[in-house]
């Protein structure tokens, strides 16, 4: 099989194809043809050598954590899926989906929503769960509850905003001008330009702030929650000293597999109440021009490596 290695952490000159024996799925675990991966900025950031669970004696090292495929093979113990189903799934860190064929465990995996394609199903995994957990394991976001997502246009912020509204939430987000239509086509009820508006100055009683940018946009976002509002950043670890001095919950997570919670959201995207975008598309030769483009920022949605013929 085809492969995207890198052998030597640095820039996306480093991404090689390699030619490598096709894995074998061991119990638990099945043997998936890749149909497309997406692009996360966990990808460039492990290339780069700035990821902490991918150092050096992890080389060489196949990038990208969630795919969509079918099924080829079963190890024993799976029950779930048989030869020829059509899967997605956000992969573990000690496995990559640039990839011909990829083993996925059957605890990561769910069915495929049969309304989307291998491109579409690509982009879901990772940044949807990313949003799921942000808002519902950890934010515990309600129906009828106030919740501010920042960066609402990129990959995990368009799926907050989606699954916020579904649950029937109240949706601020933030954005630059030229992602306000998108975020306002999302579903969200208020759309803050960041560059011309302080949020802090146009929002307050929040419930849930999901902090996807850091920095001082974190830092200020204590001062729009309620008394017993909830922070929960994907990015830096929040201050527990201004959470008291606010009397607020705040945290800091790290996304997690789970093939039950991608069936929750599959079953939101056949109900019509989520629809990933797909700002661009590329084959698996082009994985560097893909990496740059995403690693330059600001785009809508997710970006999409084909990979099968």
């Amino acid at each position: 099989m085809k492969t995207i290695r890198i052998h030597s952490f640095g820039g996306p000159e480093l991404l090689k194809v390699d030619t490598l024996p096709d894995p074998q799925p061991g119990p638990g675990e099945m043997l998936v043809k890749v149909g497309a991966a997406s692009i996360n900025p966990v990808d460039y950031k492990i290339r780069e050598g700035a990821y902490p669970d991918v150092r050096a004696d992890k080389l060489p090292y196949t990038l990208g954590r969630d795919i969509s495929g079918r099924v080829e093979k079963c190890g024993a113990g799976v029950t779930q899926f048989r030869p020829g189903d059509l899967i997605y799934a956000m992969l573990g860190i000690d496995r990559g989906g640039y990839s011909e064929y990829v083993i996925v465990k059957e605890s990561e995996a769910a069915a495929m929503p049969p309304r989307l394609d291998f491109i579409a199903a690509a982009a879901v995994p990772l940044a949807g769960l990313t949003a799921w957990q942000g808002l519902f394991r950890h934010g515990r976001l309600k129906a009828g509850q106030r919740v501010l997502i920042h960066a609402g246009s990129g990959g995990v912020g368009h799926f907050a905003i989606q699954f916020a509204k579904a649950r029937g939430a109240q949706v601020i987000t933030t954005v630059s001008e030229r992602h306000l239509a998108f975020a306002r086509r999302l579903g969200a009820d208020e759309v803050i330009d960041y560059k011309r508006q302080l949020f802090e100055d146009a929002v307050h009683d929040i419930d849930l702030v999901f902090d996807l940018i850091g920095g001082g946009t974190q830092a200020r976002s204590f001062r729009v929650l309620r008394q017993g509002g909830i922070l929960v950043s994907t990015l830096t670890e929040p201050s527990q000293h201004k959470a008291r001095a606010h009397g607020v919950e705040a945290m800091r997570y790290t996304v997690q597999e789970s093939g039950a919670e991608l069936d929750e959201i599959a079953q939101m995207i056949e109900n019509g109440l989520v629809t990933p975008k797909i700002t661009r598309q590329f084959s698996l030769r082009e994985v560097a021009e893909a990496e740059n483009f995403v690693e330059q920022g600001h785009t809508e949605g997710k970006v999409v490596l084909r990979i099968a013929a």
